[in-house]
């Protein structure tokens, strides 16, 4: 199968890139309703199905599996028939495993909830492969953490509307210890997964194609791309740091309802569904604030100072009692922001050719969300929930090291930089230098230069 024909981001005029950037990021929503909905719909199967919490971690474990399994396949695939075929077939995936939740409650079986929850997770592991590479590329390196920050953004805001109507109507009267209301909920998801897809069949999505991606980064001296897949460090390793990071995440996230409750100041289930809705509305308000910092600050230094925080405000988590843990628990959320977004973008920045392998490498390491709860899950039957939150101490504590160690690698080949700098521009005016008055630049190269009369994505996502 021949790939397909393409651009690059910054070769995009301004409406068009508009147009792609609104319609790809509306599919962050998508699923960061579903992720919202998931770890109350743990605590809620605890009731119902009367499981221990090791036990409800299996909706993690498949949810988050299916990423582990499934997105290389999907890198694989859109490197042949590219995005927007992807994100035909991700969206697909996403509604049929929601439509499956209606006789998974119709006949109260928990274990067509975990199916169901692999399904989704496949189509929701296929999305993350397009829309993140999608938004990383669509535009300068420079700005690729901001923009991508950006576009989660609207993944928290959906994340935090899945515990409000947890704690509206799963956890309130008859509701409380019923699946009636699940069936309704996923039902309704599975419809917006198919609006969508009507959506992006009728839309034109612009391509970006690893070849012309690679093309505009030698043209300007890049040679970060250059050479076999398993020699990109940078993204190797940035898996394991997002594999590290996503498993603390989602465990973080899986226990906070009955961490809220086992505190003993008076937190029922309902009250502590709305207390973790609070929680994603910080991590949300800390992801846009993030888009602004990165558009200044260099993203892995930011992010080495983010790991720092989460590592300790995590440790603080599982040592302090009453209200104090709270308090850093909502800490812990700000400062988990903009992490998955910055080791994405620091994992796939400048690998041309290679960019949607890496992309599903990546998003393959958002399986370390089915490993992490099962060893807190088994920590906090045997101990508490409080003690359980020293497992996710090692996640974080991983990504630090990633993050600084990309520090001292961008210091030790271009010097220790404070700012955020624009790598293409720098490296376009050193190859321009090196050219004389009687030659001239290649025609990619001249076109980039010439650019800057031209509004791009990263002047938008600075004004938003």
């Amino acid at each position: 199968m021949t790939p397909p024909t393409g651009t690059t981001g910054t070769q995009l005029g301004r409406r068009q890139w508009a147009f792609a950037f609104a319609l790809v990021t509306s599919l962050f929503f998508t699923w960061g309703f579903a992720y919202g909905l998931l770890d109350v719909l743990n605590a809620h199967f605890q009731t119902v199905f009367g499981i221990s919490k090791l036990q409800s971690t299996l909706l993690q474990l498949a949810y988050f599996g299916a990423y582990f399994v499934w997105a290389p396949f999907a890198g694989i695939f859109m490197r042949r028939v590219g995005y927007k075929k992807g994100i035909h077939v991700g969206l697909g995936l996403y509604s049929i495993g929601a439509v499956f939740f209606w006789p998974s409650a119709k006949y109260e079986s928990y274990g067509g909830f975990v199916g169901s929850t692999f399904v989704i997770g496949c189509g929701l592991s296929t999305l993350e492969v397009a829309a993140n590479s999608y938004i990383s590329v669509l535009g300068t390196p420079q700005y690729a953490a901001a923009r991508l920050n950006f576009s989660q953004g609207f993944q928290g805001v959906a994340s935090f509307a899945g515990p409000l109507i947890a704690s509206r109507w799963f956890f309130t009267g008859a509701n409380a210890t019923s699946l009636g209301t699940v069936q309704w909920v996923y039902l309704a998801v599975a419809g917006l997964g198919i609006v969508l897809n009507i959506l992006f069949f009728f839309c034109n999505l612009p391509e970006i194609t690893e070849d012309a991606l690679a093309e505009e980064i030698d043209e300007v001296g890049i040679t970060d791309g250059q050479g076999p897949f398993w020699k990109q460090y940078r993204c190797i390793f940035g898996f394991v740091a997002q594999t590290a990071y996503v498993g603390a995440q989602v465990t973080i996230a899986s226990f906070a309802v009955n961490f809220l409750v086992d505190q003993g100041v008076g937190i029922d289930q309902s009250k502590a569904s709305q207390l973790f809705s609070f929680c994603q509305v910080t991590f949300t308000v800390g992801r846009f604030l993030g888009v602004l910092m990165l558009n200044f600050i260099d993203p892995a230094l930011l992010l080495a100072f983010y790991g720092f925080c989460c590592s300790l405000f995590c440790l603080l988590v599982s040592q302090l009692p009453g209200y104090s843990a709270v308090a850093c628990l909502f800490c812990l959320f700000f400062f988990e922001s903009i992490c998955y977004p910055c080791i994405f973008t620091l994992g796939t920045k400048n690998l041309g050719v290679h960019t949607k392998r890496g992309s599903g490498l990546i998003v393959m390491g958002v399986g370390g969300g089915a490993w992490y709860p099962p060893a807190q899950g088994a920590l906090a039957d045997a101990t508490n929930t409080r003690h359980s939150y020293l497992v996710p101490v090692s996640g974080y504590i991983a990504m630090t090291i990633y993050a600084v160690g990309l520090v001292v690698d961008q210091s030790r080949k271009n010097g220790f930089s404070f700012r955020n700098r624009d790598e293409l521009t720098n490296n376009l005016k050193h190859t321009s230098d090196h050219f004389s008055p009687t030659e001239s630049l290649p025609g990619d190269a001249k076109g980039r230069s010439s650019s800057e009369n031209k509004v791009f994505s990263d002047e938008l996502v600075r004004v938003a």
